[in-house]
């Protein structure tokens, strides 16, 4: 959820690690700080709320340089502690120890108060502070930094990835994960951890990804790496494919509006050397994925947000297309509750990032309970090196590429058209799926880039339709069967960019409440699809429009909605079926949402209060 930056070298540290801090700003934060190691070894700091460029501002203006070859730093989105420069990371404990932390320790209250009895005085509100201190009241009995870490983490309750500094140690970083991501970049010019190996791509192409309970002893010349048991582990060097300019917004005034347009490409790596002219591969999922499938009886689904709502639509697909009974839940209830696991089920998770903490967590829960259950799991995410593709036996990557934007587009659709592939595999292997039938869902996958195409060039429409937004505070959204979940995303997106109050529900579900909410100044947004639900969606229209709504509709240009005043009817194309539709109708939805947000002057990348990956509860 935060970004964390380090690194040892033979140069100053301090614009490596600005630099890195400001390819991290996608994540979400509120406040920014730095430290510095210096050639007299002292700790030197700097802090700022809000943006990075505040920090850079701070850093300039202090009166002695922050200069030193070995540094920690931090963006922070607040959980304990309201944004401030007080409760900004890095943190320091008696001059002796300064801490980074992604994370959440949960015991920290219980340590506050023993650390507070040991004569511990704490400068902030956040539970970061109390790994501070304890790393500093192990080094009073320990040789080295690594020793007190690997004590201090013993005592920690929740989950932390953790850069550590000391000038009773210099000249090494400690960095140590537990159940939040870091990286280390191995470089000539030296070695360097972040949370997301964007941070470092100008400086390094090679990285160490850390496993879960690893710690790492870094120092310019070498890394070492113990697990959690303390004993002393090789971790392969990879090369990262991904490329600094794919992080730049290419001409586009937002990343968001960038990944909107890059969707038709998108989708075509995502397909690529996954379907041949009219054929699914199972292999794409796994050399155990034919077999897996064959026996698989049930399906559960596991996701959060966005990832959730490509859930939703993958049910409706795994029982129309596979037959095949599939249940769907938020990870952050299903986590905490007991849920009767059936044999023979294919548990799968959806994440963007492959590091949402909730969605680990069930799964992890998941593989616990159902040793003896024949249960299976497979996840579909974005990153190939995350905790998910590592905890899960099956995986199927998304190729989307680098996904900026918090409000997520281009992962979104190529979620969809992963499930869709999921669908028919699966239900090829239960003999569901005829040749003829898989062509055809062949074809109009492989025709989804050119229909995205034609469908953005609605852009100008949708330009002025959300100028009628202005003055808008609510907004209701409609759909039916699969375009139910592609209504709650189009809610979800209004309401994350432009921060106005959306709700989605389906469309027969009107008269069981909704209705009441029905007015001129809450404008419905409905998507009409040409489809056997099409006559009871009209029908519905007709009970919205009797209230006084302005209304815009979606629609397949064969659906032939009769137009009413006060509606605006948006064609997006035709001839779509039920795997193309929800992708497709998904697109000008998006746009809309963007383009309300730009006349609210909202900042429609870094939206308040959200993070891009989030990686605590």
């Amino acid at each position: 959820m935060c970004g964390i930056v380090g690194g040892i070298c033979n140069n100053n540290i301090t614009p490596i690690l600005v630099d890195g801090l400001k390819k991290l700003e996608y994540r979400g934060y509120d406040s920014a700080g730095v430290v510095v190691l210096s050639k007299d070894n002292q700790l030197n700091r700097a802090r700022a709320v809000g943006k990075v460029v505040n920090l850079e501002n701070n850093i300039k203006e202090k009166t002695a340089p922050l200069v030193g070859t070995i540094g920690i730093a931090h963006t922070r989105w607040a959980t304990h502690g309201e944004p401030s420069s007080r409760n900004a990371h890095p943190h320091i404990c008696n001059h002796s120890v300064s801490v980074v932390h992604n994370g959440i320790i949960e015991n920290f209250l219980e340590l506050k108060a023993e650390q507070q009895t040991q004569g511990y005085n704490f400068t902030s509100d956040t539970d970061t502070e109390v790994i501070a201190h304890a790393i500093h009241k192990e080094l009073e009995t320990c040789n080295t930094l690594l020793e007190a870490t690997q004590k201090a983490i013993q005592t920690f309750e929740g989950a932390y990835g953790v850069g550590v500094i000391s000038p009773k140690d210099p000249g090494r970083i400690i960095a140590a994960r537990s159940g939040s991501p870091l990286v280390i970049g191995v470089s000539d010019k030296g070695n360097f951890i972040a949370s997301d190996q964007m941070a470092l791509l100008d400086i390094t192409k090679d990285f160490i990804f850390l496993e879960e309970g690893d710690i790492a002893d870094i120092t310019l010349n070498e890394v070492t790496i113990y697990n959690k048991d303390g004993k002393q582990v090789e971790r392969a060097i990879k090369t990262s494919k991904l490329k600094s300019g794919q992080t730049s917004k290419r001409g586009y005034d937002h990343y968001m509006l960038k990944e909107i347009f890059e969707q038709p490409q998108a989708i075509r790596d995502t397909l690529e050397s996954r379907v041949t002219k009219d054929t699914v591969l199972s292999s794409a999922f796994g050399h155990k994925a034919k077999d897996i499938f064959k026996n698989t009886q049930n399906i559960q689904i596991i996701a959060c947000g966005t990832s959730y709502n490509a859930g939703l639509v993958a049910k409706y697909w795994l029982e129309d297309i596979a037959k095949i009974s599939t249940h769907i839940e938020v990870a952050s209830e299903y986590r905490y509750r007991n849920p009767i696991i059936s044999n023979n089920t294919l548990f799968v998770t959806i994440s963007q990032s492959g590091e949402t903490a909730d969605t680990l967590e069930a799964l992890k829960a998941v593989k616990k309970r159902s040793k003896d259950k024949n249960i299976h799991t497979l996840t579909i995410c974005n990153s190939a090196e995350s905790s998910l593709t590592r905890e899960s036996e099956l995986t199927f990557l998304t190729h989307a590429g680098p996904e900026i934007g918090v409000a997520s587009t281009k992962a979104f659709t190529t979620q969809l058209v992963s499930l869709a592939l999921l669908s028919v595999a699966i239900g090829r292997c239960h003999k569901q799926v005829s040749k003829q039938q898989e062509a055809k869902i062949v074809d109009g996958l492989n025709r989804l880039p050119g229909l995205i195409a034609i469908t953005l060039k609605q852009e100008d429409q949708i330009k002025e339709l959300a100028k009628t937004f202005r003055d808008k505070f609510n907004a209701l959204f409609l759909g039916r069967g699969t375009m139910h979940a592609i209504a709650m995303e189009g809610a979800l997106k209004l309401k994350e960019i432009s921060y106005i109050h959306a709700e989605a529900y389906p469309a027969g579900e009107l008269k069981h409440g909704p209705i009441a909410l029905i007015d001129k100044d809450t404008p419905v947004i409905a998507i009409a699809p040409n489809d056997q639900l099409l006559d009871k969606l009209k029908s519905n229209l007709q009970e919205v429009k009797s209230r006084g709504s302005e209304m815009i509709i979606f629609e397949d240009e064969a659906a032939e909605v009769a137009p009413m005043k006060g509606m605006t009817i948006v064609p997006t194309t035709t001839d779509l079926g039920r795997i193309t539709a929800p992708i497709i109708f998904t697109i000008p939805l998006q746009l809309l949402s963007y383009h309300v947000a730009l006349v609210k002057g909202t900042d429609v990348d870094q939206p308040r209060n959200l993070a891009k990956s989030v990686t605590v509860e």
